[in-house]
């Protein structure tokens, strides 16, 4: 079976080991600031979903230095990208944005950006700006999240838009050439796994170029865990995850690069489910399901 990976594809691109460097650029979001709501989506907690170890206390420049340092140390990376990860990191006036941009992309060994937002905080002006740094820079990716092409669910998250917000920022970008990458939530609440395999056929139909899968996992300060504790709130074991991700890659069959096949979190965060700290075994049961194939 084809797979094309984003760790693979960045290889062959560049020739040696690429890391991605999550910074905290100190955004918001509209569903955090009071334009939507204040609590957040369903699955989201207080850090946005912020990596560990990305400090908004910090410049854009410090939180790269230090991360290239240990990129080169943990991974024997040579060259990085500078991923603006948590909430929303196209909420914000476009003077802002090109400064933080444009500071990333000063820092020696930094090859481009990865650019993680909502698909209803891209309006053209901020498009027009990502398409300029698409142009002069090496490397360049717009991380949507789409979680669900179904509106029920959608709704159910407390996302604030519909499908339809998502397929218009899609074909907006693709206009300019801005290559995409879509974030998606495996097991949410309703979803049959025919709901799943819709909304990654719908991105295939969309070509859009990337994917991230997640399993829906519980993090603790999130509207989630109220009902998770509540019993209203079912998650997927480990094998249905498995199961699904493996019908998911066969769907795929190349056709997008798959930059995330699970979730992570923090112990700390993390409510539940307790696979979730089990990353090694949860690959390796995927590439087991991707060989029975």
């Amino acid at each position: 079976m084809y797979v094309r990976t984003l760790g693979a594809e960045l290889r062959r691109r560049f020739g040696c080991r690429v890391h991605k460097i999550s910074l905290h650029a100190g955004m918001t979001c509209p569903n955090r600031d009071g334009t939507l709501a204040t609590e957040g989506c369903l699955f989201c907690d207080a850090n946005g979903s912020a990596a560990t170890g990305s400090d908004p206390g910090k410049s854009v420049t410090e939180q790269l230095r230090s991360g290239i340092v240990y990129g080169k140390k943990r991974f024997q990376a040579k060259k990085f990208i500078a991923y603006f990860q948590p909430f929303s990191n196209t909420y914000a006036p476009v003077s802002r944005l090109r400064r933080l941009w444009e500071e990333a992309a000063g820092v020696e060994e930094i090859l481009g950006l990865s650019i993680g937002t909502r698909p209803d905080c891209l309006p053209d002006e901020v498009l027009d700006l990502i398409r300029t740094f698409q142009v002069r820079l090496r490397y360049l990716d717009l991380e949507i999240g789409v979680q669900s092409v179904h509106d029920r669910t959608l709704r159910r998250m407390g996302r604030g838009h519909d499908f339809a917000c998502i397929e218009d920022a899609v074909r907006r970008a693709h206009r300019r050439g801005i290559p995409l990458c879509a974030h998606v939530i495996l097991g949410l609440p309703g979803e049959s796994i025919s709901d799943m395999m819709e909304t990654v056929q719908t991105l295939l139909d969309l070509e859009v170029e990337g994917i991230k899968l997640h399993h829906l996992h519980v993090l603790k300060g999130s509207p989630l865990e109220k009902e998770y504790q509540a019993g209203r709130i079912p998650l997927m074991s480990m094998e249905e995850y498995v199961a699904v991700v493996c019908r998911i890659i066969e769907r795929i069959s190349g056709r997008m690069v798959i930059h995330r096949f699970m979730g992570e979190a923090p112990s700390v965060r993390l409510v539940a489910p307790a696979w979730t700290g089990r990353k090694r075994d949860v690959l390796a049961a995927i590439l087991h399901g991707m060989e029975r194939l």
